[in-house]
């Protein structure tokens, strides 16, 4: 299976931007209409898309379910969507507003007992484990805070508990454009054969996409790069899709 191309949307006040390294105050917005962007990567043969709630990331509560419910309805992308996903009652709004998949990274460290439970009444292919770390420990709370836990023992541990598929951001690398974390998902990809492996952060080129690609990891999610015209959907479409 060729590699499958994500590319993200994030979402502050109703508008698509990107973040630097997670740092509200290095926010760009890239268009007013999250739609439109969404129908553009439809449109160039993409079917996934991850949509992260930047606003509910911050208030701990989901905030833009509507822009979720838009894009689902209007859209066919398979969104996998994140972002202040705390509770059962977010769980279920993300799920009842058009989410193919729920990402949750914090949740899994302050609260695994809730996280293990959606694992069981959602299932594994609905519930995705996000292992964001920093020199491989891992990173939570939008990462401002660094835990002293190796993210190889904490994916290994959830996927013991059933997880099947990870998305993995080096945050040292996110939204720079200089390249992504080779080695850290070479390594999650031979210690775990079967889980499905998504990279995320610093993918700056058709280089690195090709990079990534020998590494038979599932995905990847690309953000600024498409926004800032380093990769074009043409492309993409021509090599991956």
């Amino acid at each position: 299976m060729s590699l499958q191309i994500i590319p993200a949307i994030d979402i502050i006040e109703g508008k698509c931007v990107r973040l630097t390294q997670g740092d509200y105050s290095q926010k760009k917005t890239y268009n007013e209409n999250p739609l439109e962007v969404a129908k553009m990567f439809e449109d160039a043969g993409i079917k996934r898309l991850h949509l992260v709630d930047l606003d509910g990331a911050k208030q701990k509560k989901i905030v833009n379910a509507k822009v979720l419910e838009t894009i689902a309805s209007k859209t066919n992308l398979q969104i996998d969507f994140g972002g202040g996903v705390q509770s059962d009652t977010d769980i279920r709004l993300a799920f009842d507003c058009g989410a193919r998949q729920v990402t949750g990274g914090s949740i899994a460290i302050k609260n695994p007992e809730l996280f293990e439970s959606w694992l069981k009444s959602y299932g594994s292919e609905a519930i995705i484990l996000g292992a964001d770390a920093r020199q491989e420990k891992i990173a939570v709370s939008g990462w401002e805070e660094e835990t002293s836990v190796w993210v190889y023992d904490f994916v290994g541990e959830w996927i013991q508990k059933g997880i099947k598929y990870t998305i993995s951001t080096d945050v040292a690398k996110d939204g720079l454009l200089q390249g992504p974390s080779v080695d850290l998902y070479k390594k999650m990809q031979e210690q775990f054969p079967d889980l499905k492996v998504i990279a995320s952060g610093g993918v700056s080129s058709m280089d690195d996409l090709e990079e990534l690609a020998e590494l038979n990891i599932f995905g990847v999610i690309v953000g600024k790069a498409i926004y800032e015209n380093r990769i074009s959907l043409k492309d993409i479409e021509r090599r991956f899709i």
